[in-house]
């Protein structure tokens, strides 16, 4: 059944787990190939977990590190540290080494949740975790003094008070994805999740009892938990917990689990259209998709290909996991705008002295509180960094957008670490990779700034470009194009065909890598070449 959740004592994860455990028990909540969790059985299952935490030690405010794969034991164990108080910390599954154990110790934990699949990178840093116990999941018994997941299940339930907690507390630390710098972790409070599903992404979605939605996002982004799992839970429908996005079997499991919604990163949505076309494209059980961000150029051909229908855009980040949508816009907006914020923030776009900007330029979204706990608490155990995040009261957010007096609505320009300022433009990297991204040779292409050796302060466009498999083209090519199809100040300085782009796991280029590699030997340059720009 669909919560409502209008009062904030209601909005507590436990207490919200126990409604659906009684108004759907028998409905399936998480779902894999091996596994059907239902609403009761969670209930029952977390509660026993909770029991087992407690007697390890575990207390109100204590941090346990969930360093996991995609799957139910995941979800599990956030809600069953969140009913006694315990705030969960999600880690990349990719990292390892001396990355893995500056997070975990970084996240000053009093436990580590890891499985079998991931047990011996953490083996490998044990030097590094001093006396963090360990619980592991999974059969396989990689690290022998871990504490076994099974024997959490047989502890006593916990008898459940939730008289003591608040919809404020916090419940979660999330470490940024690290697409412009080193992550930091965003201390996160319950309603800080939850009015972005129930006043937005519920909203959009407006499902009824018979959807399934499909999760192919890793469980430490804060998106998979907004539009998928704790989705879920609050509207009483199952979600599939996949262990990982895959562009050749994406349809075919969907198909599978007969879901009909998911969510993915705008990338995402990219790769799935660059795949060969195929008769059963539209012969698929979902209907409705949410991709952020969805290039306007591809929205309808998507639409049409996959037949289902696309979500309208909107903008939200670990930091303010809602900041703008559509609930709020008049009619004939365009669906890849971010659309306008809701009623309890206030967001204002400043210039770089912290002024706003006139109506139809570009600045920094800002964003400010209205009503309590919808943005972040700070940043964990990093003072400097918080305070670096403030300005006079507003929360920088990094990205740029404009207001288009036209529509009424926020367009997204850019991020603000992404624009390239150059002979006084801003020039958006991300408008200037989607021409690119047309050139029939092009799979995958960044832009980015490198600092500019005749302008201090400035930067020279660079982009780094992955080609089609089979395609072979010259950087003028790519140029020529550019410059026929976009503003001549889109044609970049430096070019460098790369066979591939750094990533994270959630799909987000990483820039700040690129820039820091900066040019090579097999960078070219447009003032050695003999390519002129036609202005």
């Amino acid at each position: 059944m669909k919560l409502a959740l209008e009062h904030s004592e209601e909005r507590i994860f436990g207490k919200i787990l126990r409604m659906q455990s009684r108004t759907s028990p028998d409905v399936n909540f998480l779902v894999t190939d091996d596994q059907l969790v239902t609403f009761s059985q969670a209930e029952r299952d977390t509660n026993c977990l909770a029991s087992g935490l407690h007697d390890l030690g575990v207390r109100a405010g204590d941090r346990i590190v969930l360093f996991l794969s995609n799957r139910p034991e995941t979800v599990l164990m956030t809600l069953a540290c969140n009913k006694i108080g315990a705030v969960w910390v999600p880690v990349n599954a990719e990292f390892r080494g001396a990355w893995l154990a500056d997070t975990i110790t970084g996240s000053k934990p009093t436990l580590i949740v890891t499985d079998d699949k991931l047990g011996s990178r953490v083996v490998e840093v044990t030097s590094d975790l001093a006396d963090i116990r360990i619980i592991e999941v999974g059969k396989q018994n990689v690290i022998p003094q871990a504490v076994p997941y099974e024997s959490l299940l047989s502890s006593t339930p916990l008898k459940s008070d939730y008289s003591e907690q608040s919809y404020g507390d916090t419940c979660a630390i999330l470490w940024t994805s690290g697409t412009t710098g080193k992550s930091k972790g965003v201390v996160q409070s319950y309603n800080n999740w939850i009015r972005a599903i129930v006043e937005g992404a519920s909203v959009h979605y407006a499902s009824t009892a018979d959807d399934i939605i499909y999760c192919p996002l890793p469980l430490y982004n804060s998106a998979a938990w907004i539009t998928c799992v704790y989705r879920a839970l609050i509207e009483g429908i199952p979600c599939v917990i996949e262990d990982k996005f895959s562009v050749s079997r994406f349809w075919e499991r969907i198909n599978h689990f007969g879901a009909t919604q998911t969510f993915a990163i705008g990338a995402m949505g990219a790769f799935l259209m660059n795949s060969p076309p195929s008769p059963s494209d539209a012969l698929t059980t979902l209907s409705t998709a949410y991709i952020v961000p969805m290039p306007p150029n591809l929205w309808t051909a998507f639409e049409q290909r996959f037949n289902l229908k696309l979500l309208s855009s909107g903008l939200g980040m670990s930091e303010c996991l809602m900041i703008m949508n559509h609930n709020n816009c008049p009619p004939g907006t365009p669906s890849y705008s971010l659309g306008l914020p809701p009623d309890d923030i206030d967001v204002v776009l400043l210039d770089d002295n912290g002024q706003p900007v006139a109506k139809g330029d570009t600045g920094e979204i800002c964003v400010r509180e209205i009503e309590p706990h919808t943005i972040f608490k700070g940043y964990f155990d990093n003072p400097e960094a918080t305070k670096l995040a403030f300005r006079d009261g507003w929360f920088l957010t990094g990205d740029l957008a404009r207001f288009d007096v036209e529509t009424g609505v926020y367009f997204f320009a850019d991020r603000k670490k992404d624009a390239v300022r150059f002979a006084g433009r801003n020039i958006s990297s991300m408008e200037v990779e989607s021409v690119v991204r047309r050139h029939p040779a092009v799979a995958d292409v960044a832009a980015y700034g490198i600092p500019s050796r005749e302008i201090a302060s400035e930067d020279e466009l660079k982009l780094s470009v992955v080609l089609r498999e089979g395609e072979s083209v010259s950087e003028e090519d790519i140029c020529e194009f550019i410059n026929l199809n976009a503003p001549h100040f889109f044609v970049p300085r430096y070019m460098e065909f790369v066979s591939e782009l750094p990533y994270t796991p959630t799909q987000k280029i990483q820039k700040f890598k690129l820039r820091e590699q900066g040019n090579s030997a097999a960078t070219w340059d447009i003032k050695r070449s003999t390519f002129v720009v036609k202005r």
